[in-house]
């Protein structure tokens, strides 16, 4: 029953996506160029952090980049567009942003993150309001309302041997793939050739992912061997604590919640009950986490997070095809105060 499920899910979703593209004049178009980042598979792989990079690229290259997210498991929604950070200081809380806009805010000072579930609308005030000149459509591939620029999907190996939902994590069948421009594979760096071959997308980046070092407290970070709790509420926790206790860190315990999860009071408590119990002196979490936590401060207990770097395995190289595509669109950008339909 679930694989019958899988593949009626799968032929409505493709045939969602290819009746939109149908129909290029009644997707919406913003004057700047549009690249969206996103992939086929429920949950986290990689597209934050690498949102993160693009945008930071961006800006050292002179572009005003506007990052447009939904906003995803907000507790604070509302239909207004939410102006997280104009580039220059963060003027919305985790409530009212959601963990990973709030995330690229502090990580990116240099782009402007707007959150709206209509992204074409925070578009228009990235650009009207902000004067941003280039967009980053955050997990826009199945976006499909808003034209784009650039499709970029993060695939990994996993993804080429899953189902569509229900059976499955993915939101939508591979041969989706046909749809993007290039697919930045996160995949056995060896398997690039077989994972261009098998999604038959021509452009293929391989992808680096990397811990950055730990950030703490007051400039305090834990030293190798030093107990600590691993805590995570992120897509894939596994990964996390895997990664966590590969770089010398004694992990006592680990505990997850959901991805996105709210941390409350109760939750901080928990918390800081389970490192005392099994002797941790801190607790090690996620930089997405920390977002969460922060509003609750100040913590009982001591606090880092493990930052992860996402980024193409040669960045000159993807520079190099991105930015004439880029260009092109900026040049055939109707003028500045145009009405675009």
């Amino acid at each position: 029953m679930l694989r019958l499920s899988s593949g009626l899910y799968g032929h409505a979703a493709l045939a969602r996506r290819r009746l939109i593209e149908a129909r290029p004049a009644a997707r919406r178009r913003l004057q700047g160029p549009v690249i969206s980042v996103g992939n086929l598979r429920v949950g986290g792989s990689g597209k934050t952090p690498f949102t993160a990079w693009l945008a930071a690229r961006l800006a050292a290259a002179g572009h005003r980049p506007a990052v447009l997210s939904r906003g995803y498991r907000r507790t604070a929604p509302t239909d207004e567009v939410v102006i997280v950070s104009d580039a220059v200081r963060v003027r919305a809380g985790v409530a009212a942003s959601g963990d990973e806009p709030l995330m690229l805010a502090q990580m990116v000072p240099g782009a402007a993150v707007l959150v709206c579930a209509d992204r074409y609308r925070a578009g228009r005030v990235a650009e009207a309001d902000l004067g941003c000149t280039v967009h980053i459509l955050d997990d826009g591939f199945q976006h499909l309302r808003l034209a784009r620029t650039v499709d970029l999907v993060l695939l990994d190996e996993q993804d080429l041997h899953d189902r569509p939902l229900p059976a499955g994590r993915l939101r939508e069948p591979l041969a989706a793939l046909r749809s993007a421009d290039a697919i930045l594979w996160a995949g056995d760096p060896g398997r690039l050739g077989e994972a261009a071959g098998a999604t038959g997308v021509p452009s293929v980046f391989g992808l680096r992912r990397l811990a950055g070092p730990l950030q703490g407290q007051d400039g305090e970070v834990p030293g190798p061997g030093e107990p600590v709790l691993a805590l995570a509420a992120i897509a894939h926790p596994p990964r996390f604590f895997e990664e966590l206790e590969g770089s010398g860190l004694e992990v006592r315990a680990r505990l997850a919640f959901r991805d996105h999860h709210p941390y409350s009071a109760e939750d901080v408590e928990r918390i800081h009950e389970a490192a005392a119990a099994h002797g941790a002196r801190w607790v090690v979490t996620t930089e997405k986490d920390l977002v969460r936590l922060a509003p609750l401060g100040p913590l009982p207990f001591r606090v880092a997070s493990r930052p992860l770097e996402v980024s193409p395995s040669e960045p000159d190289v993807f520079w190099r095809w991105l930015a004439p595509k880029l260009g092109a669109a900026a040049g055939a950008a109707p003028p500045r105060g145009a009405t675009v339909a």
